[in-house]
């Protein structure tokens, strides 16, 4: 299937990466970058290029929105980055403008009805929701990055601390992308065993709070996250132009699921071309279904902040 990604904010750390995910995994047909800063968009595209002899026969260019408008899959990366003490939800006093003005533009493109509008932005719950109501898209076709990053995070140290392989950790994380984010153990294995069998609960709680802190320390030794997120970008978006229905915990909009409404957050997600297909209220532990309340009820006060 020939399936074409745009990706607004391509110019940056987190879009350039994704872009690179996805040249290396070779499954989508045509990426674009899209950028305020045209020049950025377009040195990151041409170092692409020069690559795609070796990677995969794929198109791979710089352009505007209204470039995008054909796009099978739009993901915007855009926005102003977290400093290293400030929490994900407070970025939306400087970034929802921004988002707004994207949307706007993305609005006038006139994109094709089929579309996917994936959210990468953060704070990405809420950005989602907006995505949704200001761009009136069907909420099935609008789904955020959620936690899939901090899943891939969380089972990446977990595997580092018992050294253990990383592929065969199985644990996720849900609810809000940020500081409410809850772990999953009551469903947490490695190659089919408890994860238990491994981790004493001090160790549980030491590589959930690290994993809590990885996105403010990345950015204190680094500046930004970039591979991690590419990657996980990519694993959404190959779910969808493949067809795959492979559940991944991207944020989408509830419809009853653990007594939430039309909050955006993450539980486990089947994602597909359709973008999404069903998000199952699975069961948990009484303090993992609190916890992923809770974090509702955070979004949802910043919600109504917003409106």
């Amino acid at each position: 299937m020939s399936i074409k990604v745009s990706i607004i904010g391509g110019g940056g750390r987190v879009g350039s990466n994704a872009a690179f995910a996805l040249q290396c995994g070779g499954i989508v047909r045509q990426i674009a970058l899209v950028d305020v800063n045209a020049d950025l968009a377009a040195g990151e595209a041409l170092d692409l290029l020069h690559g795609a002899s070796i990677a995969g026969d794929q198109r791979i260019y710089a352009t505007d929105t209204a470039g995008a408008a054909d796009s099978d899959v739009v993901c915007i990366t855009a926005g102003l980055r977290r400093k290293p003490d400030e929490s994900r939800l407070d970025l939306i006093n400087r970034n929802v403008s921004l988002f707004k003005g994207i949307l706007d533009d993305l609005k006038k493109a006139n994109l094709k009805r089929d579309a996917i509008i994936f959210v990468v932005s953060n704070p990405v719950d809420v950005l989602t929701r907006l995505a949704i109501e200001s761009l009136n898209w069907p909420a099935k076709q609008v789904l955020g990055l959620g936690t899939v990053l901090d899943t891939a995070r969380f089972c990446s140290l977990i595997a580092d601390m018992k050294n253990l392989p990383p592929s065969q950790v199985k644990a996720l994380i849900l609810g809000e992308h940020g500081d409410t984010m809850t772990p999953i153990w009551s469903s947490a294995a490695v190659g089919g065993v408890p994860l238990s069998a491994f981790l004493s609960v001090n160790e549980q709680n030491e590589v959930f709070k690290r994993t809590q802190g990885s996105g403010a320390e990345v950015i204190k030794r680094k500046g930004g996250a970039g591979y991690a997120v590419g990657l996980g970008i990519a694993e959404v978006i190959h779910s969808i132009a493949l067809d795959q229905r492979r559940i991944l915990p991207v944020s989408s909009q509830l419809s009853g699921q653990y007594g939430i409404r039309k909050t955006c957050l993450s539980i486990p997600t089947v994602v597909g071309r359709a973008g999404v297909v069903e998000a199952h209220e699975v069961e948990l532990w009484p303090k993992e279904k609190s916890g992923i309340q809770a974090s509702a009820k955070a979004l949802d006060e910043t919600w109504s902040k917003i409106k």
